[in-house]
């Protein structure tokens, strides 16, 4: 199916996913071991934006023979999950522009009312056909804009300043 954009529909700006922490994927503190929060975060969004926005990474590869890559991580652990822990994991895109994106993930309690991590992942749009980046595709780029979360500036704020943004929101 190609991509399609449906400028009539409202999309949601935040993805949120319930999941458990697994015993397999903490420490000996029984706690989520550090490098497996992207895990957890990638996964999260991976399940939630087919579900959501009615196509996935893999959909707009076939179609256009290009996609993101990560190149830089933004990361602070701020409380931890536990073994056997429910958490709430949500994610928006937090910028676009020609040829790269920024998502934001944070982890809470089930309860929303403690913040345990947040991410910002920077993503740039490649060809892997001559490994450099392209320019996103006009009717991914307006959609990529329609789905962001406009929020949030992060022209405006740092990582820090919507660290401390999120707890406020608590």
């Amino acid at each position: 199916m190609p991509f399609f954009h449906d400028k009539q529909k409202s999309y949601p700006q935040e993805t949120e996913s319930r999941v458990i922490i697994r015993f397999q994927d903490c420490d000996p503190f029984r706690h989520l071991n550090n490098a497996k929060y992207f895990d957890y975060f990638f996964n999260a969004r991976e399940d939630r934006v087919p579900q959501l926005y009615g196509y996935n990474i893999a959909d707009i590869y076939k179609e256009f023979g290009t996609g993101w890559v990560i190149y830089n991580h933004q990361i602070s652990y701020l409380r931890p999950a536990a073994v056997g822990e429910w958490v709430r994991i949500k994610s928006s895109i937090i910028h676009v522009d020609e040829n790269s994106i920024t998502v934001e993930y944070y982890m809470l309690d089930d309860a929303k009312k403690s913040l345990k991590t947040v991410l910002w992942s920077k993503m740039k749009y490649i060809d892997p056909r001559s490994g450099k980046s392209t320019d996103h595709q006009p009717e991914v780029l307006d959609y990529l804009k329609t789905i962001s979360n406009k929020s949030v500036d992060i022209s405006e704020v740092s990582f820090e300043e919507r660290i401390k943004q999120l707890k406020e929101m608590l």
